[in-house]
């Protein structure tokens, strides 16, 4: 169903749910990054388990942890995105809402993606093959279920427990939302991938491991994650240390247009 690569990814990721899943259940060891944002052991551990299993692959690995160290490869033309614990705020609250998201990128495109959800039982794979859902349990995946964005679906969208802004609540009654969703980490983009929401838009602050992996997965399923000046959003942006501007991940490229031009007046 999936490439070989593709494969070697989800078998990484998985390994890294299960570490992360170790110290979730024992007790969670909580420090600070030079930004102030919360760390744990196992954010450390996930990524060095990913870096191994990747290793062999000779392609190089932009990781969230490795970059906070100062490691930082010559990334090329094709590399690895990884986030070994995206919503590390969520797994300290102990709500579920964490992921592991692995990416590969080819000229500033993420063109596969593995997002796992070790806590709530989910994996989300996408390649050139399709996008795809199916549940975990542990080291065990089950059947998979190919996925697509629904763009005439009800009017929900997607919105960040732990970074909510302002603006929200004006572009909610522009699109006329009936229902805002409220998840953590790169779920959002999951979601919108299956259809459970129109679009995600990001009013602040994001770094590349963030939506990688998710982006992937959203774009094989028939989304669009697009910048407000219309352009896709891309990778590899080592002049602004990996910082993403705003975006909106939607159903389809219509919608997304539509987002990022309310949401340029709003801003």
């Amino acid at each position: 169903m999936f490439t070989p690569l593709t494969q070697q990814m989800l078998n990484a990721a998985i390994a890294a749910g299960l570490e992360i899943m170790r110290h979730y259940n024992a007790g969670i060891e909580i420090s600070e990054k030079g930004d102030g944002s919360p760390v744990t052991i196992a954010d450390q551990n996930a990524e060095d388990i990913i870096l191994e299993m990747l290793s062999d692959t000779g392609i190089p690995v932009l990781g969230e942890e490795s970059v906070a160290a100062g490691n930082i490869p010559e990334l090329g033309n094709r590399f690895f995105v990884v986030d070994p614990l995206d919503g590390t705020k969520e797994f300290i609250k102990r709500n579920g809402e964490f992921t592991v998201n692995i990416a590969l990128v080819e000229d500033g495109v993420p063109i596969a993606g593995i997002v796992t959800a070790p806590a709530l039982g989910e994996a989300y794979v996408a390649d050139q093959n399709g996008a795809y859902f199916a549940h975990l349990d542990g080291e065990r995946v089950g059947k998979f279920i190919r996925i697509h964005t629904n763009p005439d679906g009800p009017k929900h969208i997607v919105a960040s427990r732990s970074h909510g802004h302002k603006a929200l609540a004006s572009l909610c009654e522009k699109l006329e939302i009936v229902e805002d969703i409220s998840v953590g980490s790169s779920l959002k983009l999951c979601l919108v991938a299956k259809g459970d929401a129109l679009l995600y838009p990001r009013f602040t602050p994001t770094c590349e491991w963030d939506i990688a992996a998710g982006q992937a997965i959203l774009m094989w399923a028939g989304g669009s994650v697009i910048t407000l000046d219309g352009k896709p959003l891309g990778y590899g942006k080592t002049g602004e240390k990996f910082y993403n501007p705003f975006f909106v991940a939607a159903a389809d490229q219509h919608i997304a247009l539509k987002a990022t031009k309310l949401m340029a007046e709003l801003l």
